[in-house]
């Protein structure tokens, strides 16, 4: 599966692995992710520009005029910022509840943890001629189904 098969062609497989679109409105709006339908009228449609914006090779701008071309929503760049600020809580639970999906019955009840440690390049031209780097680590307490710290 490539990242443009995520935002285009195996888009309703996504939702539906998801948990459909019922449960993303009620996830979203428990998160604070999505509250009052606006330009972007529910939340199926906010997880498929959280999911081209970070999946994609392209910035805000281009992100949004992708949408306004597909007929998804017609947003400026600026509002399309503020709506993707909101939506950390709402992924760590989406990223949180199919990797708890995934893992073996045996594993309730005892402590499974799956550590990540990931690099991101920072986008500065600067930084680049440097290679500066983003270090990201995470730790997902899979019977607690949510994230936490990796000690």
């Amino acid at each position: 599966m490539t990242n443009e098969s995520l935002v285009n062609r195996d888009w309703e497989g996504v939702v539906a692995r998801l948990g459909g679109a019922e449960m993303l409105n009620v996830t979203a709006r428990e998160t604070r992710a999505f509250l009052r339908p606006r330009e972007i009228t529910n939340a199926v449609d906010l997880l498929r520009l959280l999911l081209a914006y970070c999946l994609g090779e392209r910035g805000l701008r281009l992100t949004a005029a992708w949408a306004t071309s597909v007929g998804l929503v017609d947003i400026s760049s600026v509002a399309l910022l503020y709506r993707l600020r909101q939506c950390g809580d709402w992924l760590a639970l989406l990223v949180g509840r199919v990797l708890a999906s995934a893992g073996p019955k045996a594993s309730q009840g005892r402590l499974i943890r799956i550590i990540d440690a990931t690099t991101v390049p920072k986008k500065a031209v600067a930084a680049r001629k440097k290679n500066e780097l983003w270090r990201i680590h995470s730790a997902f307490d899979l019977p607690q189904e949510r994230f936490g710290t990796s000690n």
